[in-house]
């Protein structure tokens, strides 16, 4: 980190810092991109591996990058060779102890994430390849019904978590069941998936929590693949933003081609949702809000008749203010 020794304090702000034990000499801040495409109606993911997989990252350098955007453009080109289009920040993250470096004794690193929206395509690096954005977070894909891990793994555990405190016993059982549910639930709040993430890592249900705690107990089987850091966080915190922003702006048309059809446009929702939607309820829907118009032809998906191509009214977005 010797591009950061430039990076001065005032001396009122040297000798608060002095006044903290332990307290690291120099804050990092982190561009991290979340960098999502629908592929065969799977969400994916970008992950790189460089000491572990994680998200594609790299720190801000003040001299070079003229913004924090910029900055991430060139972290993220230079590890996959992507060049963004539709991007937009997403959180910062700043908890204590959230980064090895800090653990270890180094300096505090906050993260500023964003999140871009794109197509698959190829990335020109070794270390970088496309994942399904449920192999990190298996709950939150509700397209086939409630899965099983909850009912099998996360219930139980979550329940027996409950019972350890008698004096927060009905907290904890009131945050399992907004969070995930009833047992008999037959579908959850879809945007709150930071929310799970958070209650699986308090409960100790997750790699990162142990790793970050030193424990050593097991964690269930199963429950989806750990990230660096606390990037699979960063994840949850971008599925419960994207979800959310599909009630009332029209991202979805960033993942899907200039041509399409409205089944392939329903999947693609469904895919981001986690959810299945009624396919006539979704049409009207469509159409009502002008979102879509037809551009006169038909493709011939599969062996079923063709469907009527359509493409996104990008000029809706000057029309109204709320458009999802």
């Amino acid at each position: 980190y010797a591009q950061f020794e430039h990076i001065s304090y005032t001396r009122k702000e040297h000798k608060l810092c002095q006044a903290m034990n332990p307290c690291p000499e120099h804050t990092i801040i982190n561009l991290t991109a979340v960098i999502v495409a629908v592929t065969d109606n799977q969400p994916r993911v970008l992950i790189v591996d460089q000491d572990g997989e994680g998200l594609p990252n790299g720190p801000f350098d003040p001299v070079r990058h003229d913004s924090l955007e910029s900055g991430l453009r060139q972290w993220v080109e230079a590890q996959t060779g992507l060049d963004l289009y539709y991007v937009e920040q997403l959180y910062t993250f700043g908890n204590r102890n959230r980064d090895p470096i800090e653990i270890m004794g180094g300096p505090r690193v906050i993260s500023v994430a964003y999140m871009a929206l794109t197509h698959e395509d190829a990335v020109d690096a070794p270390n970088a390849e496309w994942r399904d954005w449920y192999s990190f977070l298996p709950w939150e894909d509700w397209r086939d019904g409630r899965p099983a891990i909850i009912d099998e793994q996360i219930g139980p555990a979550l329940s027996q978590w409950a019972r350890q405190s008698s004096a927060r016993r009905r907290q904890r059982e009131d945050r399992v069941n907004v969070t995930f549910g009833s047992h008999s639930a037959a579908e959850m709040d879809a945007v709150l998936s930071l929310e799970r993430f958070e209650l699986l890592y308090d409960a100790e249900l997750v790699a990162e929590s142990l790793r970050d705690r030193s424990t050593d107990h097991d964690v269930p089987a199963g429950l989806g693949t750990d990230l660096v850091s606390d990037h699979r966080r960063i994840l949850a915190s971008a599925l419960g933003r994207l979800r959310g922003k599909l009630a009332y702006r029209p991202v979805v048309f960033e993942l899907l081609p200039g041509e399409f059809t409205l089944l392939q446009l329903q999947r693609v929702v469904e895919a981001l949702s986690g959810a299945k939607l009624h396919k006539q309820n979704f049409r009207r829907l469509v159409t009502n809000a002008d979102l879509v118009e037809p551009i006169g032809r038909t493709s011939r998906i599969g062996k079923g008749r063709p469907a009527e191509l359509f493409r996104f009214r990008r000029e809706v977005l000057g029309e109204t203010q709320t458009v999802g």
